[in-house]
């Protein structure tokens, strides 16, 4: 029942990374706002979201996991409830903001709990279970979001969530226990703010690119401060006695290898869930709604798969698992460089489909296999470490193919006197720009694809805790001791 509990409350939070994503234009209207404000409902929530990621390892060690749990749902909802309610824009940006608290701390927690209760011959079934939170939940959102727009109105989009918030914060008190050890340690000032500053600057930076570009002053500015700041983060980390976030865990290899896998999963498929429902909107001309349900079925198929890749990785291994989801995700992905404007809808279906079955059969039993790599007391650190390093992964992907789709569509765009001396020719030639712009985006986002392929043939079969460097390990166990 715990289990249950923290599935159901963390499919809530992470549900909100994309439940706005087809909604914007509706909240534009209500609130009379332009396209760079409303945008700060998802940049706000990403970079508050990136920003307590790595505190969540401090968190889970030195509070009750129980009370953890309650309490960063009670942010949760009570974020939820405000933008449920709220009179304007700034009232529902600061509901946004503080659901993102909740949602930062929540994720990182149950994939470490799920590590930490059952035995490393059965993490593969308790992260395939986490893998339909983590996969399913921010895939379904724009196809819901859709449904509850056309439905209802923007406002459902939270109310929906409330009732079941309340249930599961009863079902918290009642089930939940404190399954982690935890232990009295203060919490660096210093750290918080250099990891506030990094990666907060890195991801607002990376985030900025799609409406500035990379040439912009905003974007190279905050992308050289998170830059510095995270390296002066990671320098202090290493040097102290009792990190704030231990980045030794890449000095097991499985561990390192198992992050860039699924951070390059993660880069490839967020790519992808941006680009196709831009290319299926403006070029076949879809509703906001029918684009999203065309991503249904891979989303489904997400959450289907995950759990059946979660027992075989235990039986089989990760290593066959991880480079055939690799293969299928690079084959679902090779076949969108040459789409037009004709391209058949159930062919986009199919193709994102095989993409969704590929990231299912790799992301999470690679992860597995890293977290089986690290002693018990750095599955906390691993998993922030991880989370965030995904987190960075999808906003440095989504950067590099938007900007990649603006700047080929913009340079092979027809001269805008055409527009008035033939009309036709303009329209017609305006798609194949398009077209253009999607072919290249795509042409980046495959080889992702490759890379991650390349990466699955260094993944072990299974991960140990003895593959951890010994005299790190010791050290650490006697630190703790």
């Amino acid at each position: 029942m715990m289990i249950v509990v923290l599935l159901i409350g963390t499919f809530c939070t992470v549900l909100n990374q994309t439940i706005l994503a087809t909604a914007n234009p509706t909240i534009m209207d209500a609130f009379n706002i332009n396209t760079a404000t409303v945008q700060w409902l998802t940049t706000g929530f990403m970079l508050v979201n990136g920003i307590i990621i790595p505190i969540s390892a401090w968190l889970s060690t030195r509070f009750n996991t129980k009370w953890l749990y309650v309490s960063a749902m009670t942010v949760f909802f009570v974020g939820t409830v405000i933008a449920y309610v709220s009179p304007n824009f700034g009232w529902l940006l600061t509901g946004r903001l503080i659901q993102a608290v909740g949602v930062g701390v929540t994720m990182p927690l149950l994939q470490t709990i799920m590590l930490s209760i059952f035995p490393p011959e059965r993490r593969g079934t308790a992260m395939g279970l986490a893998g339909i939170v983590i996969g399913l939940a921010p895939a379904i959102g724009p196809t819901l979001s859709g449904w509850v727009i056309d439905t209802w109105t923007w406002r459902d989009l939270f109310g929906m969530i409330i009732p079941v918030l309340v249930l599961v914060l009863i079902g918290a008190l009642i089930f939940m226990r404190p399954v982690l050890p935890t232990k009295k340690e203060s919490i660096s000032v210093l750290s918080v703010i250099l990891s506030t500053i990094g990666f907060g600057s890195l991801l607002y930076g990376f985030s900025s690119v799609g409406n500035d570009g990379w040439g912009s002053a905003k974007v190279i500015g905050f992308l050289a401060v998170g830059v510095i700041f995270v390296g002066i983060f990671v320098y202090q980390q290493l040097h102290m006695e009792k990190p704030f976030l231990e980045f030794r865990v890449y000095r097991s290899i499985p561990f390192a290898v198992s992050a860039i896998l699924s951070s390059v999963s993660m880069m490839a498929m967020v790519g992808a869930e941006m680009i196709i429902p831009l290319y299926l909107q403006i070029v076949k001309g879809m509703s906001a709604f029918h684009s999203g349900l065309t991503l249904l079925a891979g989303a489904l198929m997400m959450g289907v798969m995950s759990p059946i890749t979660g027992r075989a990785v235990d039986r089989y291994g990760a290593r066959r698992l991880s480079i055939m989801g690799m293969l299928l995700l690079t084959i679902g992905s090779v076949p969108f460089i040459w789409i037009t404007k004709d391209t058949p809808t159930a062919y986009i279906v199919l193709l994102y489909g095989v993409r969704m079955f590929g990231i299912a059969m790799a992301m999470m039993p690679a992860t597995t296999v890293g977290m089986n790599a690290l002693p018990v007391h750095l599955i906390g650190h691993g998993t922030a470490v991880n989370n965030t390093q995904r987190q960075i992964a999808s906003s440095v992907g989504t950067a590099i193919l938007t900007s990649v789709l603006t700047n080929v569509t913009t340079s092979h765009k027809p001269a805008h006197h055409l527009l008035t001396s033939n009309p036709l020719q303009y329209k017609d030639s305006y798609i194949n720009a398009t077209l253009t712009g999607y072919h290249a985006a795509f042409i980046i986002a495959a080889l992702f694809c490759v890379g991650a392929l390349i990466t699955a043939f260094f993944m072990k079969n299974r991960g140990q805790a003895s593959d951890y460097p010994a005299e790190t390990q010791s050290t650490k166990v006697g630190d703790n001791q």
